[in-house]
Formats: structure tokens, sequence, C-alpha cells
């Protein structure tokens, strides 16, 4: 049997036609390699038409190079950067900001996902003492890794207290379009605006084939990227492919459509699974996820014709994505898959 693999991630989606047919469009004749091409050059356009013109902005492979560089580039080794302990930052990099950063990870545990001045609080200690991590970063997930949204004022309240304390505020919005499509507000509202000094934008997971960039909002954080960046081993020779797709997707709104449309279909599939009483919805949903708890027994079952992760064993927590290209109708089969799974045991 074939296992339907569409609700286990948003990266398991395929590429926008318009994102594919603009790669295409550029596979013609000669551009100078490594960024220094007009697509590069207008695809940065794009960033500073969203987010400012003061930004510096940097394309790399992958989310977890946006992470760790971006990091790396305003810690030193003796510092640590506080992160929420569900943060794909210590979950799912394969313990690569201790190894290629060097810092200490302070993770603090939390209902959904989200941090605030009060928790942190407690973890700012030892400043200035030789024999303990210096704080030096706070960095969250918008929206957070149980798909919860952080509000502009949130954020905000974040970046001052990071501030007053001589921090920066770090954001990986590997999602942060469907943030902004949740919320109703510019993706500027939820970072410059908000006092955010560091941006790991994602591309990938919102209808690119891959592709994200780093974006700093004071430049002089950004000073040694380049060379972090051609040391991380992220520096793409033919950059036009990664940088078309950037262009491609800030343009009118496509970003914002496929989000929009990926949280649509969450809010779908959150409708039709609140009344089966077997199953409990365990955080507000918010982007493009819905988690919830059932017992193991309907998940093994389910799991035999749709992938998708068991986000928590010892709660039987599992967590359905839903993207660009989810269909209606993609919608309704699963769940009637599941209400038939539910009726025979």
């Amino acid at each position: 049997m074939i296992v339907n693999e569409e609700f286990g991630s948003d990266n398991h989606s395929g590429i926008h036609p318009e994102i594919l047919k603009a790669i295409e469009s550029v596979n013609k004749g000669y551009a100078v390699a490594y960024g220094d091409d007009k697509y590069t050059d207008h695809a940065v356009k794009k960033f500073k038409e969203h987010f400012g013109n003061g930004v510096d902005v940097f394309f790399v492979y992958n989310g977890t190079a946006a992470n760790i560089l971006g990091l790396k580039t305003v810690t030193n080794s003796f510092n640590s950067i506080i992160c929420a302990e569900t943060a794909h930052l210590n979950v799912h990099e394969c313990c690569g900001p201790e190894k290629f950063i060097g810092c200490k990870l302070v993770t603090i545990p939390t209902s959904d996902g989200k941090l605030t001045a009060d928790m942190i609080k407690p973890y700012l200690v030892g400043f200035g003492d030789c024999h303990m991590a210096q704080p030096k970063v706070i960095s969250i997930t918008q929206p957070t890794e149980l798909g919860t949204v952080y509000t502009p004022k949130e954020i905000k309240e974040l970046s001052d207290f990071a501030h007053k304390n001589n921090m920066l505020l770090h954001v990986d919005g590997a999602r942060l379009c469907n943030a902004a499509a949740s919320l109703n507000v510019k993706m500027k509202e939820i970072t410059y605006d908000a006092g955010v000094d560091i941006l790991s934008f994602g591309g990938t997971k919102n209808g690119m084939m891959l592709g994200e960039a780093v974006v700093f909002f004071n430049k002089k954080q950004s000073k040694n990227f380049e060379f972090i960046r051609k040391q991380g081993m992220q520096l793409a020779s033919k950059m036009r492919f990664i940088s078309i797709q950037f262009e491609t997707f800030l343009s009118n709104d496509l970003w914002l459509k496929n989000a929009r449309h990926a949280n649509k279909m969450a809010q779908l599939l959150k409708k039709e699974i609140k009344n089966i009483s077997q199953i409990k919805i365990t955080q507000k949903v918010q982007g493009n996820a819905v988690f919830a708890i059932l017992p193991k027994k309907y998940i093994t079952s389910l799991q035999k014709k749709y992938f998708f992760h068991v986000f928590n064993e010892e709660k039987s927590e599992v967590r359905w994505m839903c993207s660009f290209d989810t269909s209606k109708e993609d919608i309704m089969d699963f769940v009637e898959t599941i209400k038939q799974i539910i009726s025979k045991k």
C-alpha cells in the first residue's frame, strides 16, 4: 500500500508552478556566480520592500544553516542562546548550534511553545562572571513548533527585554509567512517594527524548491556573515536559481496566498475533527499545523495509510501539517479515513 505523505510536513509539498516556471526562465545563458548577478540584486530589493531598506540579506540553502550561521555571526563561544525547550534549534538541529557556534543552549519549558520575559528572567544570570556562560541571544520561532503565533506586541516585549539586557532577539521564521497571514499583518510588523535583530526567513515550506534567507536588521551585526557563510559551505555558486525563487515568492503576494491557503486548510481540518470524541486538539490552530491527541491504536492504523509525526510519544500527541497545495478533498479524505478507523476499533 502506498502511504499518503501529505500531512507529514509542509516540506513534503511540491514547488509552486509559478516558482518552477521562474527557475526555468533563468536557465538560459550565463550569470555571474556567487550572488553577483542581477537576479540576486532584484531578490534583495524585494526583501527591502517587505522588511525595510536598511536590511542586509543573505541566501543559504536551508533553514538549519540560516539559524546556525546567523546566530554564529553575533555570538562568541562563551555566550548562551535562550530558546524554548521545543525550539527547532534545540530539538531538530542535530546539535548543530553546539558544534558550529560553540554556544550553550539554555532551554525553557513552555506549554504552548511561546516565551515571555518573565519566563526568561530567572535564566539571565552570571553577566560579567568569567565562570559562567554569558547570555547573548533570545531565539523564538514564529509560528512556534507547536503551531502557536506570537503577536506583534508579544515580540516587541521580548525585543525590549532583550535589548534592556544587552541581548539580541532572533526569530526562526521558517513559517513566518503563515504567522503574518494568521495575524493579517505585514511581515515587517512582526520583525523590524517589533524590534527583531536577526531573522531566518523561510520559503521552502511555503512553495519554494529550496532556499532560505538570513536577514539582519542592523548592518553592523552582519559584518562578517559573508565569511561565515563561505566557511559554513552555504554560498551557492549558481545563486540565481535561489534568488529568482525569492523574487517570485515575494512578488504579487504569492507568499501570502500560499500561506493563507495552508492556514485555511488547517482550520478546515480542525473543524472536521474537533467533534470526534476520541480526538483532543491540544494547541490553538493559528498557522498551518494541527496538534492532537488520539489513542495509540488509532495512530498505528492511520499511519498505515498516512505518514505523519508523533510529536510526543508519551502523550500520544501527533502533528498534522497543511501546505500551499493541500486541497479540501485531501482534508475530507483524511478525516473520513480517521472516522473509518475509529468505527472499526
